[in-house]
């Protein structure tokens, strides 16, 4: 008798377990898992904002081969994510580990860092195009009183990319400083109490223990930095007027999907050309799982 209240009562709480995922499960198979294999078929069509899409096999993936500005947005943004995540993943790790140290205001430090990470895209964005403006920007104006020439920072082709992502970096570290300073706190206070007593200097504790118990944390955020850099789009379209010659250098694949799908309307195209992105990334992230074996250490 009991057996079967206790059965009756665990299909009561699955039921209602699956109740409450099934507008989740709904918004999934709808806006993601559809959405994306309709994506699939919209790039091997001629899809555009007038007419009905005609089939025309891998000629969109064909085109992409001959089209330089697929080639350009797609080497600018490697050099996005070469750039940024290198800075994110070093920045990122530094402050953890100095902010896990600190003992002194510790609090104030760590919500004064957090901030970024809770400030609207938008709002970064503008604030520094701000920032960068060649008449008016603080930067400028600081440089200006140090007798510094004035940097064309949003509108020279060599440095555009390099502001942009000064800004990705400034967005981005104080989430990826939450992640692993709760990945340094995990570390068991054990292992540097044998080190000192071994007579480990801090510089050698930082790199013989911090860094190989961090590596989990560290491969996570790696992984993740990448995804999200790849598909940066916000600040260039907040930062650079379309039709500035900067943009030439600016522009993301992203920025190119968008241009092609809501600016010209050639949704076909733009479609192979979320696809080439995605699978950019499915394999550079099969290819830091295969490699993780060599720099993560789980025990």
């Amino acid at each position: 008798m009991i057996n079967q209240k206790t059965t009756a009562m665990g299909q009561k709480e699955t039921m209602a377990g699956f109740l409450f995922l099934l507008p989740l499960l709904i918004g999934l198979s709808i806006f993601y898992f559809y959405a994306f294999f309709q994506n699939i078929f919209i790039s091997f069509t001629d899809m555009s904002s007038f007419g009905k899409p005609a089939y025309i096999g891998l000629e969109n993936y064909k085109r992409l081969l001959t089209d330089p500005k697929f080639w350009r947005s797609l080497k600018t943004t490697f050099k996005y994510v070469a750039v940024s995540v290198p800075a994110v993943m070093v920045l990122g790790t530094l402050v953890a580990f100095f902010l896990q140290k600190a003992r002194k205001w510790s609090s104030f430090f760590r919500t004064a860092m957090f901030l970024p990470a809770v400030t609207m895209p938008a709002a970064i964005g503008l604030l520094w195009r701000w920032l960068y403006n060649y008449e008016f920007g603080l930067i400028n104006i600081i440089f200006s009183q140090l007798d510094i020439a004035r940097i064309a920072w949003l509108s020279e082709p060599a440095l555009v990319v390099y502001s942009i992502s000064i800004v990705l970096i400034w967005s981005m570290v104080s989430t990826q400083m939450i992640i692993l300073l709760a990945g340094l706190q995990n570390i068991p206070t054990m292992y540097y109490e044998a080190a000192e007593i071994d007579g480990a200097s801090p510089f050698q504790s930082f790199f013989k223990i911090t860094l190989p118990l961090l590596s989990p944390t560290l491969f996570f955020v790696t992984i993740i930095s990448v995804i999200n850099i790849f598909q940066i789009f916000d600040f260039i379209f907040l930062m650079i007027q379309p039709t500035a010659l900067a943009m030439r250098y600016a522009m993301s694949l992203v920025y190119y999907f968008y241009d092609r799908a809501f600016i010209v309307f050639d949704k076909g195209y733009a479609a192979s050309l979320s696809m080439v992105l995605f699978v950019i990334i499915l394999l550079i992230t099969i290819i830091q799982f295969v490699f993780q074996k060599k720099w993560v250490h789980y025990n």
